[in-house]
């Protein structure tokens, strides 16, 4: 009986050590306190990770890989900072350049753009009448009408027939 009960309790304690998760025995990320700057000040820094503040400000960001950090001010030109881990020799990583430093110029005016101006259609002529002949003016006699001489024979007609 002393057996089945030490195979029993030995089987249940295999069981729950394999639904142990071990992540936690793993050590933490070393982390790495780094300042952020800018000139002026108010940028937000954007670290290639997702996190954020409004310079100056620190974060406190793994030192293991290297980061990307964005600065953006309205009315200013966006600038980006690279960090890199690096060694300093006893075994531990240290991002840098710390703090990371950057001075944001200005951003060109813009102007709105000038409304385009509608394209106007030049209207369409209208179709025009003949022009009247001009009218006898009183100085000028209108031309007598010819007296044209009948032709030779007769008339040029057929003659009519009676009904």
């Amino acid at each position: 009986m002393y057996r089945a009960i030490a195979i029993a309790s030995s089987a249940l304690a295999l069981a729950a050590c394999s639904s142990i998760n071990v992540d936690f025995l793993k050590p933490a990320p070393a982390m790495d306190t780094v300042r952020f700057e800018s000139e002026p000040p108010g940028a937000e820094a954007k670290v290639s990770n997702g996190q954020t503040c409004r310079t100056p400000c620190a974060l406190a960001l793994p030192s293991g890989t290297g980061y990307t950090v964005t600065f953006t001010l309205n009315g200013f030109l966006p600038a980006s900072e690279t960090l890199e881990s690096s060694s300093m020799g006893d075994g531990t990583m240290q991002l840098r350049p710390n703090p990371a430093a950057v001075e944001l110029s200005p951003a060109p005016p813009t102007v709105p753009p000038k409304p385009a101006k509608p394209v106007r259609k030049p209207p369409a002529k209208k179709p025009t009448a003949a022009k009247p002949a001009p009218k006898p003016t009183a100085a000028a006699p209108a031309p007598a009408p010819s007296a044209a001489a009948p032709p030779p024979g007769g008339s040029p007609w057929p003659p009519a027939q009676a009904r």
